[in-house]
This record gives C-alpha cells, structure tokens and sequence, in this order.
C-alpha cells in the first residue's frame, strides 16, 4: 500500500541537502562488501541521486573501479550544482594527500573527474542506487528509469528501508494518538516482485536491521530530520507548535532512545531481450489450412 504523498516526495527530493545523512554513508559502505561477490568489472556506472544517498559512494567506487567512467544523476539542478561542487572540492583535497599524486611515486591518483546529470545520457553497465526508493511515490516509474539506463547484462544495486523502521517510534505516535511519523515502508518481498515485473532478472533481496542509539531526545530527534521527512499521505498537515513538541520530548525520554531501520539490499540483471525489438513473426493463410488439416500446430517461419 502506497502511503506517500507525492507532492511531498518531489518536495524532498528536490531540496538542496548540504550534506549525506550519516546512515545513508554507512549504507553505502556495507553495499561495497555485496560487490565482492559479482564478478562483473563495469567500465560504465551511475550514481543515482548521490547527494541524499551518499556521496562517499562515489569515491569508493572510483576506488573499486578506477578505470571505469563515473557519472552521477541528481534529481534537480540545484543538487547537481551542490554535488558538482562537493565531489570537486573532494578532488582537489585528495590531490593534495599522500598516495594520490600523480608522478606515479606515491601511489595511484584517484580520478574523480565528476561527471553530473540531470538525465541519463548513455545506458551503463551499472547502476548504484542508495537509500532512494523507499522515498518515492512511484517506485515502478524508477525502476522503469533504472531498466531503461542499463545496458543489456548490466546490473543493478540498491538499498532502500523496510518496514521494521521506526517500530518504536511509530508504537509511541500511536499510542498517543498522533497521526504516524512516516509513511508505510514496502516489504523486501514485493521489491523483490516489482523488480521482476520491471524486466530485471535474477533479482537477489537480503536485509539487516540497525538500532541507533541517543543521549537524549533532542539529538534522536536531529538524527531523524536528517534522514528525510514525513511523506505519509496522511501526516498532521499543520504546523506543530511548541505544547506539542514538549509533550513529543517527554514521551520519548519515557522509552530507550532508539531509532530502528530496517534495511533491504537487491541486486538484478538487465537480461537479453527474448525477442528482437519490433520482431514480428507470420504464417500464411494457406500454410495455416495445410497444417491444421493435418493436425498440426501452424508454426511461424524463425525471425529473420
């Protein structure tokens, strides 16, 4: 069931974030050890929608993948702007460090060369996809965009939340009556089904679950504005006023100050098409009478 208020979704994922939530960079982390098992070297890949994803993605992949070509696709141009300029400051501070020179003397340079976009130019042969569609209202229209950007036996990596995240808080919200703290996160199972539905093949799901623990409500509360927003359809539609946030400070200094998140991982294949892209097969009005006079089953000529 789709929760998401899709108004709210494009708002989120236009905003200028000035920097990659924690989690999000932790994620990216634990989604390099997956490629350990695929054997597959892509010259090409995509970042999609990096700033709220990670941007450390992208340097660690530069590392992985030191001779493939890099691009990153953000999703408004005052992203990409603010992207652009953190991958190349990243640049240049790497430049100035030991065991990025380029004399060949101390180490191998690592080359960023950041390559942004506001729409896919060329299909690749991988695309990585961190922490991105569980904050869409139309999570089929993605993966319809990340089927189309890959090339045929490219791959596809992603991590999203499922729906353990936020069990407490969500406890809390509803116990004192107030409409839910976000929008309903999608089972591991159904990604799984709409990854299949989209085309992709061999879609492989795991998760794991992640408790983040706090000093005090305030700093919870910090942590959690920093890793989205409230998308549910159905969210107060006012603003809260300073009663209630008091009252939202003593409830959770009531309980263990967690923050637990669900985490999906999948990985697919963009196969082959079975059939040739507007192939099409016939038989003769003749050669169909002969066969089934005979009993046959009339089988078209093989596509040419």
């Amino acid at each position: 069931m789709n929760t998401i208020d899709s108004q709210a979704a494009k708002r989120w994922q236009s905003m200028p974030l000035q920097a990659s939530p924690w989690l999000h960079d932790e994620i990216n982390r634990r989604m390099q050890d997956r490629l350990d098992c695929i054997t597959c070297q892509p010259v090409t890949w995509l970042h999609w929608a990096a700033l709220s994803g990670g941007v450390e993605g992208y340097e660690s992949l530069m590392q992985r993948y030191p001779q493939s070509v890099g691009t990153v696709f953000e999703t408004s141009r005052r992203r990409a702007q603010i992207i652009l300029q953190q991958l190349q400051q990243l640049q240049q501070f790497q430049q100035r460090q030991p065991g990025f020179g380029s004399d060949g003397q101390t180490g191998q340079e690592l080359p960023l060369a950041p390559h942004v976009v506001t729409q896919i130019e060329q299909p690749v042969q991988m695309l990585w996809a961190n922490m991105a569609l569980h904050a869409t209202d139309a999570p089929q229209a993605m993966m319809a965009q990340w089927y189309q950007a890959l090339e045929v036996d490219g791959f596809l990596m992603f991590s999203c939340l499922g729906t353990d995240t936020l069990q407490s808080l969500r406890d809390l919200y509803k116990a004192s009556g107030w409409p839910a703290p976000a929008h309903v996160f999608t089972d591991m199972h159904d990604w799984g089904d709409m990854l299949a539905a989209a085309g992709f093949a061999n879609p492989v799901m795991d998760m794991e679950r992640i408790t983040l623990s706090f000093t005090t409500p305030e700093r919870l509360l910090q942590e959690l504005r920093g890793l989205g927003r409230n998308l549910h359809v159905h969210r107060f539609a006012a603003l809260r006023g300073r009663r209630w946030y008091g009252q939202l400070l003593r409830a959770l200094a009531q309980i263990p100050l967690q923050l637990e998140f669900e985490i999906i991982y999948g990985h697919a294949f963009k196969p082959a098409p079975r059939h040739p892209v507007g192939a099409r097969s016939a038989i003769s009005l003749a050669d169909m009478r002969a066969a089934l006079s005979q009993g046959q089953t009339p089988v078209p000529p093989p596509y040419p």
